[in-house]
């Protein structure tokens, strides 16, 4: 709701952010730190959002911790990567300033904030070329949180909780403040120089999934509630545009009924997908996003992910694998037959698949395009899960220029509103297939820092 300014405002800050995720955080972070007087709001109890959700892993290019492990990478390379998922869908400017940022931003996080920064440097995510996941010790986005919910308190930055922003104050084109709403039902005014709107895509809301990625309408849904457009609803009342509406990121090995995030390594490693008849159904190798409609396209949407117990002791560095393991999501079996029988699935058939397997390991691709290499034979003992497919978070959002500005539908930028995160046209295309292992996070911290230090990084 875009409402016309009070004649004064009860609190005032310079920069004013909406979202204490990662985007929200980083932004608070760089705003800060360039000498600005900044708030964060915050609708939930503590900050959270997607990112809470997520593994916590973010893509950078030619980041030190990739020159410790002697891995050769570029920002070309990672911006070729990027823009062949996404089928060249992308905005050029954007997608080269986000990549460039990268390393600086996680560098700048770990020196800056403290926050402890390893490379996954066991197995390869899809549409990588070369190594370039980072995340925290525990591989949580949990963990991601807190660190910079610390890194905040450290700098005194004010981040107010429970504070749900109902209204835009807006004339002229310029944004002047925003109405928040208290659980009490107690309404607040605040006014600002510029607004950030580091919150909200909108697979919270069924209505608007429905209107803009129907493929995916009444999937498991993965995110943060919160997240019901709010920002893309609020950017288009003050003139902004909007595109690629229909992406988002999916996910095809959510374990089923648990609701557990299956670590895409027990594919990328050498696993593979059965429907209930025990037959290969897509060229799991194309990634976790299109995996989500891959597997809801299966009888009662749920198919069986298999693995061995090399696979597993890789997919354990995860919390979430290692809480299905716990649950008994993920079950064990000595033969192929056994594990047939557990799994509900036909003997003969399971075997043929795995014997296909192994036979198409000596050519370049099967028939459903996928390279099984020759070294990661799997063996017994072996592992499987019954998963469905969830959409995780949307991808389209506000279009905005390299740094994060918002731009209206004339090309223009907004005179004083920036977005990132999910409010932000993100970098993976049209629909679910150009997601990049990572892109989220990506471009939640480098639009983040940019858009709160008001500049190009």
């Amino acid at each position: 709701m875009i409402l016309p300014p009070p004649n004064e405002f009860e609190i005032f800050s310079e920069t004013l952010i909406i979202g204490a995720g990662a985007c929200g955080m980083v932004a608070a972070l760089a705003a800060e730190q360039s000498g600005q007087g900044v708030l964060v709001l915050e609708r939930d109890e503590a900050p959270s959002g997607s990112t809470a959700l997520s593994a916590g892993l973010i893509p950078a290019s030619g980041t030190r911790w990739q020159k410790e492990l002697e891995i050769s990478d570029s920002v070309d390379l990672f911006i070729d990567d990027i823009q062949a998922k996404a089928s060249k869908q992308n905005d050029n400017e954007v997608v080269s300033s986000i990549a460039n940022a990268s390393a600086s931003v996680l560098e700048w996080l770990a020196d800056e904030h403290g926050l402890n920064f390893s490379l996954v440097s066991d197995f390869d995510y899809p549409g990588h070329s070369r190594r370039r996941m980072h995340g925290l010790p525990s591989r949580s986005g949990k963990e991601l949180i807190d660190a910079l919910h610390n890194a905040c308190n450290k700098k005194n930055i004010d981040i107010v909780c429970r504070a749900h922003v109902t209204g835009i104050f807006a004339s002229n084109g310029i944004v002047r403040g925003v109405q928040i709403t208290r659980p009490n039902g107690e309404i607040e005014v605040i006014g600002c120089h510029r607004l950030i709107l580091a919150c909200n895509g909108f697979g919270g809301n069924p209505q608007m999934v429905a209107e803009y990625m129907s493929d995916i309408s009444g999937a498991l849904y993965f995110g943060h509630g919160g997240n019901q457009g709010d920002a893309i609803n609020w950017g288009v009342s003050l003139g902004a545009d909007t595109r690629h509406l229909g992406a988002y990121q999916g996910h095809g090995n959510v374990a089923h009924p648990h609701g557990i995030l299956i670590s895409w390594a027990v594919i990328s490693e050498g696993g593979f997908q059965v429907n209930t008849d025990g037959r290969r159904f897509w060229n799991e190798a194309q990634g976790y996003s299109e995996a989500a409609r891959a597997v809801l396209d299966q009888k009662d949407g749920i198919a069986i992910t298999i693995f061995d117990e090399r696979i597993a002791k890789i997919a354990r560095q995860f919390p979430d694998f290692r809480q299905a393991e716990a649950l008994g999501a993920v079950r064990q079996a000595n033969t192929l037959d056994e594990l047939a029988a557990i799994m509900g699935l036909p003997s003969k058939m399971l075997a043929k698949t795995l014997s296909d397997i192994d036979k198409n390991r000596e050519f370049p691709k099967d028939t459903f395009g996928r390279n099984f290499d020759l070294s990661l034979k799997l063996i017994a003992p072996y592992f499987a899960v019954r998963v469905t497919g969830a959409l995780f978070h949307t991808q389209g959002g506000l279009v905005i220029d390299s740094v994060g500005r918002v731009k209206q539908k004339n090309g223009e930028n907004m005179a004083n509103l920036w977005a990132g995160g999910g409010a932000a046209c993100g970098i993976s295309g049209s629909g679910d297939s150009g997601y990049l292992s990572g892109n989220g996070l990506l471009t939640a911290v480098t639009l983040g820092r940019s858009a709160g230090l008001g500049n190009s990084i």
